[in-house]
């Protein structure tokens, strides 16, 4: 039933209910039939569960098998190691990935924990979870409103929705039926679930409990809602299905090669499949990518970007269309007089300050009152004036039936009155020509079409033995209008067009009327501001027409919930990586549907807050702008590691390869080759983490959505380096004697090449040795401890015993010096080369 185009008699008949609300039995009765009036939440995901999710990743699960290979043939301290690098990176996920909260807590906390019903024509206090449909409800202000309700008497009822529509302004209520199709917003019969009254009294009729509210909609939203995969998270995992597909091809190339040509032994064969394992699964990978995503959580925490996942920082450098709130993102979230006219401004100064309920005491600090936000507007506005507050001697509060509040004041030798309301109800009192009349109807217009809401000022004196009435508030003397808006933020603005420069479409999804919303549109920069969608042109698209419709569009207004989530739908079915910001309980299923959720950490409601990806702790847009290029910053980062983690793992692999194919002894054990993944693990890898933004960071457009982690141009870079690092590398080692020193050469010269490597992955296709080289004290540091920790395998004679290494004179390293200067050049080369031909094609660089 469509309950707000019902009479509240119509309404109360289908309920079944009287004037004097339910008897007892019935209310049991109903109460058994329709359940508690509470929000289910879903069972929480246990720990272990969590844990061993992480145990399942396809890499993590060829590892765990190839540990315990190594067990089942004896070699007990490989399978060990191999397992602790397996066991390290699941704890590591699982730490990280508890942090993030459910986004369901906090929506109990919304609903009231006591009613005031009628039974049997008594009040009575109930508990708010023994709410059923049908109980006659008594509201007042102060009450957060325990379910959904259908009024049917109001006195000056406001009701502050911000929990639903987010729009801090009270929303004045009636019990009079509607007879058009209306969002909820504008359903002003009935009062809902979480929101507080703000003034006045009303009655109503329960209609809906539980999760049947439109507060329970949202939950059940969120529960069906679900979690999106981060861009990272795939293209991650889409690596792994091919390095997975790589080591499978290659492992049974080597098993039917090398067994029918040269009748190699089973044992042996097993242990060289499960080394070329070991080497070609960047292990240390996850733990690198994990540390560069924390440092860039560090970052962005100092900007008062808080992230909750770690994987959903990278998903900011992807973001393609970020959807905001308007209300407290965009906007201050407090209305402020931003325009006036007037030719009397010292009057209608003290007309804003005296004709108000909130401030009773002249030492009261305005910054500190709260109440009605337009006359904390106004309050604000005189605030500079330092004006008397006068005493009150009479008064006729606000009331929807004559739009207008009047105020008395003792002035010398007479009375004063005071008038604040509707222009066209103030004008219609006033002394005044039609042509003035006429006159101040266009200013208001002027004032209305920016979307301001537009207020009059008027005064009148009368003898001071005279009472203030009704009867009285004629032949006023109209002082003038202003018009209030709660207005942009100077940084939103700013944001705007940075985000817009990054290639980022900035679109506005508010509660707000449609004028408003159109006005702060343009204030603020949007671009697609003149076609504006509201609510009910949504419901009537389908969403293959909404998915059309969003790309022209920049301005949503009176959105409900659901209308949210459909534009993040919609967006994403054009393949667009989404960010969605809110403070509100009405933004959280979108929030958790967004590539990249962000909730506002000031005024955001804790529902919010637990349906993000992140939170801004100063509630601040430009933040946003500011996380954007951070994460950028880090997917470039990412970019180069995994670049450079990838050629030198797949050397590896080739060495052990090239060595069964042409019938020789493996040229590395797998103990060498796992102190070679982590030695570079444990110092060169971290280092690109810490390089800086480029200049071009935030210019730039968005990285395609669609594009992998390895683009052709890696695909490429990465065989030809692992020939460049392999071949000569192997080449010198078998000019020697020795396995030992065979061995030790191999590693020395991987090890070494990879560390050139590195400073070759500065920069993807710019020169590596340039000013900002100096600026990474990490890269330096890295490579003093890779010296150091190197020199200790070498020449230590304990580490010889474990690893199985020998000592190299000075003779056998300046051949391997030359190798990786060599490498170095070339790639340098090749970089400048590349970069010339994508120019020349005018394609986008390679990312």
């Amino acid at each position: 039933m469509v309950w707000y185009k019902e009479t509240a008699q119509e309404v109360m008949k289908t309920l079944k209910t009287t004037p004097d609300g339910l008897n007892q039995d019935e209310r049991i009765s109903r109460l058994k039939e329709n359940g508690y009036n509470h929000i289910e939440v879903k069972k929480k995901v246990s720990p272990l569960r969590k844990f061993l999710k992480h145990l399942t990743e396809l890499l993590m699960i060829i590892l765990l098998v190839a540990s315990l290979l190594k067990f089942f043939t004896g070699e007990v301290i490989e399978g060990s190691i191999i397992l602790a690098v397996v066991l390290v990176n699941s704890f590591v996920g699982y730490w990280q990935e508890r942090k993030a909260e459910e986004a369901l807590n906090g929506l109990e906390k919304l609903l009231g924990q006591n009613a005031v019903i009628f039974t049997e024509g008594i009040k009575e206090l109930v508990p708010a979870k023994e709410l059923v449909p049908g109980d006659l409800l008594a509201l007042k202000a102060g009450d957060v409103i325990p379910a959904d309700v259908r009024l049917i008497e109001v006195h000056d009822f406001m009701v502050e929705e911000a929990a639903l529509t987010g729009e801090s302004e009270a929303v004045e209520k009636t019990s009079e039926r509607l007879t058009t199709t209306v969002s909820t917003g504008d359903q002003k019969n009935l009062a809902f679930s979480g929101t507080l009254v703000q003034t006045g009294t009303a009655i109503g009729v329960v209609i809906e409990t539980g999760d049947t509210t439109e507060i329970g909609k949202i939950n059940q939203a969120l529960q069906s809602v679900q979690q999106q995969t981060t861009p990272l998270v795939k293209k991650i995992n889409q690596l792994n299905k091919q390095i997975f597909r790589g080591i499978l091809f290659l492992s049974l190339f080597l098993l039917f090669f090398t067994t029918f040509r040269y009748g190699l032994e089973m044992n042996f064969l097993f242990s060289t499949i499960i080394a070329l394992i070991v080497s070609m699964i960047p292990e240390g990978l996850p733990a690198v990518l994990t540390m560069i995503l924390s440092l860039g959580v560090n970052e962005m925490a100092k900007e008062q970007a808080i992230i909750k996942g770690l994987p959903s920082v990278e998903t900011l450098g992807s973001m393609t269309v970020i959807c905001s709130d308007k209300t407290g993102t965009l906007t201050k979230n407090e209305m402020s007089v931003v325009e006036t006219v007037t030719d009397q401004e010292e009057t209608m100064l003290a007309i804003m300050k005296n004709c108000q309920e909130i401030q009773t005491k002249a030492n009261q600090n305005v910054t500190e009152l709260t109440g009605n936000p337009t006359e904390l507007a106004l309050l604000r506005y005189t605030a500079k004036a330092s004006l008397p507050l006068e005493p009150v001697k009479g008064k006729i509060p606000f009331s929807s039936s004559y739009k207008y509040m009047a105020t008395m004041h003792d002035k010398q030798e007479h009375a004063i009155v005071y008038v604040k309301g509707a222009p066209e109800v103030l004008l219609a009192k006033a002394n005044l020509t039609p042509k003035q009349v006429g006159k101040w109807q266009e200013e208001a217009m002027k004032l209305a079409q920016k979307g301001q809401r537009v207020l009059g000022f008027a005064y009148k004196t009368l003898a001071p033995d005279q009472e203030l009435g009704h009867d009285q508030l004629n032949e006023l003397t109209f002082v003038g209008i202003a018009g209030i808006i709660d207005p942009p933020k100077e940084s939103a603005i700013r944001a705007v067009k940075e985000c817009q420069n990054a290639g980022i479409s900035v679109k506005m999804i508010t509660g707000d009327h449609k004028d408003t919303a159109q006005a702060i549109a343009e204030q603020i920069g949007l671009k697609h501001t003149k076609n504006v969608l509201e609510g009910i042109d949504i419901d009537r698209l389908s969403d293959e027409e909404l998915a059309k419709q969003v790309k022209s569009v920049d301005v949503f207004a009176r959105t409900t919930p659901e209308h949210k989530l459909r534009i993040v739908d919609a967006l994403q079915k054009n393949e667009e990586i989404v960010g969605m910001t809110g403070d509100g309980v009405n933004d959280a299923p979108a929030l958790k549907r967004a590539d990249v959720g962000i909730a506002m950490g000031i005024k955001g409601s804790e529902v919010s807050k637990q349906a993000a990806d992140r939170v801004l702790g100063d509630d601040n847009f430009h933040t946003i702008a500011k996380a954007v290029k951070e994460g950028r910053r880090i997917l470039d980062n990412l970019q180069k590691t995994i670049n450079f983690f990838l050629p030198t793992a797949l050397a590896q692999g080739l060495v052990i390869i090239w060595a069964l194919l042409v019938n020789q002894p493996l040229p590395l054990t797998p103990v060498q080759i796992l102190w070679v993944n982590m030695v570079t693990t444990i110092t060169l890898s971290y280092a690109l983490g810490f390089e800086k933004a480029g200049k071009d960071t935030m210019s730039r457009s968005p990285r395609d959505p669609k594009q992998g982690i390895l683009t052709r141009y890696s695909v490429f870079r990465i065989f030809y380096v692992s020939l460049l690092i392999m071949i000569p590398a192997y080449l010198l080692a078998m000019s020697f004697e020795g396995q030992a020193l065979q061995q030790t050469m191999l590693l020395q010269n991987i090890v070494a090449a990879q560390a050139v490597y590195m400073i070759n992955c500065r920069e993807l296709l710019d020169p590596s040795l340039n000013r900002s080289l100096f600026e990474n004290k990490a890269l330096f540091l890295s490579l003093g401890m890779l010296v150091l920790l190197q020199a200790g395998v070498i020449y230590l004679p304990i580490a010889q015993q474990l690893i199985g290494t020998t000592s190299l004179s000075l003779t056998e390293q300046l051949p391997i010096l030359l190798n990786i200067l060599i490498l170095f050049v070339i790639v340098e080369i090749e970089k400048r080369i590349s970069k010339m031909i994508a120019k020349k094609r005018n394609a986008e660089l390679p990312t």
